[in-house]
């Protein structure tokens, strides 16, 4: 995915002949005001017939209508405050609950999509943003509700691990839909294993259990560079056994990242912006171009865990080390190189990969499995390819997501085993 929009992000070539293909579908970027007068692009795709089926047939059309009466009820800024509190965590709970076949399905949509949490979250982000109260409501003011929303509705601070011994501790993180420029009905088969697997529990296989907790972030490069990937994990990684941060990847199998470097490549990203510099990250004189992954990879490679096959990636691009040429090296970074990307590419699948375990190392945990793991590419059936005219969802397009689920909670139980 995140990674890789297309299936794999080589050479400096490749990544400038992608970079030129995504900018044709560049719009102006969006405004960073929020007064009150305009959307986001991301909003703006909401109009679009795809996602208002998405909601219509997910039930999930009424989550914004009734955001905006909460908020028309709110007399003062703290009023206001509670009403995005309790309605952002609600739409992260009722999104799980509907994964996990909780309560009614509200729709004919397929439990497991995770389409449906992305589009009304915009729903409400536009309810929010557009809103004029008849207090006084700053733009800074505005902000804060607006990342209050974000983070509740992502379940980014509702992690919550059991305490005590006999069990094992698990955080898994998803992304958001991208690409959607290019195509509206696309999913995220990582967002919809988050929502499927947040507060379950895996038996391993020395019978001990691992309860997972989840979240999910945003596809957009200013999230990242404001530091909500740390914000989110910076509390929960010492209390941890294992920790995978996991998104869409390349089509037709699984890899395990195992490097992971310290550059943007410049995809644009939800918001049409594009990003090409060194991740940017607090303390930035020691800051590694390389990461490594700690998940078991070769446990992981060598279990059955289901359809895809499961690689141990090695592959990385980089800058020898008194060259100025970009160059693939399929067996991971030289000494004193410089990096250019990741086995899991230069967009935010590498850069989440790249903070989490950065994070993990500056913690002083570089002993704590963690890493990234990429899923294959969530594909519509063979018939239903064109965005304009093609069908929300078909059975092929469910039964590739349910079996990406299923196989990302059997590589977590085999990391956890291991």
């Amino acid at each position: 995915m995140e990674g890789s929009p297309v299936p794999r992000i080589r050479t400096a070539s490749l990544g400038l002949a992608l970079l030129t293909t995504a900018l044709a579908f560049v719009s102006p970027p969006a405004s960073a005001d929020t007064g009150g007068d305009t959307g986001t692009v991301e909003e703006a795709r909401l109009d679009r017939a795809a996602p208002q089926e998405i909601l219509r047939r997910s039930g999930f059309d009424t989550v914004a209508p009734e955001f905006g009466r909460a908020l028309a009820g709110a007399d003062s800024y703290r009023e206001a405050e509670r009403a995005v509190a309790h309605q952002a965590a609600r739409l992260w709970r009722r999104a799980v609950d509907r994964a996990q076949g909780r309560g009614p399905a509200h729709g004919d949509l397929s439990r497991d999509d995770d389409r449906p949490l992305y589009w009304a979250r915009l729903g409400m982000t536009r309810e929010l943003r557009t809103w004029r109260p008849e207090f006084v409501l700053d733009d800074a003011a505005r902000a804060r509700l607006l990342d209050r929303l974000e983070r509740s509705s992502r379940g980014q601070d509702s992690i919550h691990h059991p305490p005590g011994k006999g069990v094992k501790r698990v955080l898994m993180t998803g992304f958001d839909p991208f690409t959607l420029d290019r195509d509206v009905r696309i999913g995220n088969p990582s967002g919809a294993t988050a929502l499927a697997l947040d507060g379950t529990w895996i038996r391993t296989a020395d019978g001990t259990l691992a309860r997972v907790e989840t979240a999910v972030f945003p596809v957009r490069w200013a999230d990242f560079a404001d530091g909500t990937v740390e914000r989110t994990l910076r509390a929960h990684l010492p209390r941890v056994d294992l920790f995978t941060t996991v998104s869409q990847g390349r089509v037709g199998r699984f890899d395990i990242e195992r490097f992971n470097g310290a550059w943007r490549g410049g995809f644009p990203d939800n918001e049409n912006l594009s990003r090409t510099e060194t991740v940017p990250v607090a303390d930035p004189a020691t800051q590694p171009q390389w990461t490594s992954t700690t998940l078991p990879y070769r446990a992981i490679v060598a279990a059955d865990t289901g359809r895809f096959p499961v690689y141990d990636n090695t592959a990385v691009t980089e800058i020898p080390a008194g060259s100025t040429v970009p160059v693939a090296h399929p067996d991971g970074p030289t000494e004193g190189s410089t990096a250019r990307a990741g086995g899991g590419g230069d967009y935010l699948s590498n850069e989440i990969a790249y903070r989490a375990t950065l994070l993990r190392d500056r913690l002083g945990l570089r002993e704590l499995p963690g890493g990234h793991v990429h899923t294959p590419v969530l594909r519509f059936g063979a018939g239903n390819t064109d965005p304009a005219t093609g069908s929300v969802t078909d059975p092929e397009f469910v039964r590739n997501r349910l079996d990406i689920i299923a196989q990302v909670r059997a590589v977590i139980g085999v990391a956890a085993s291991s």
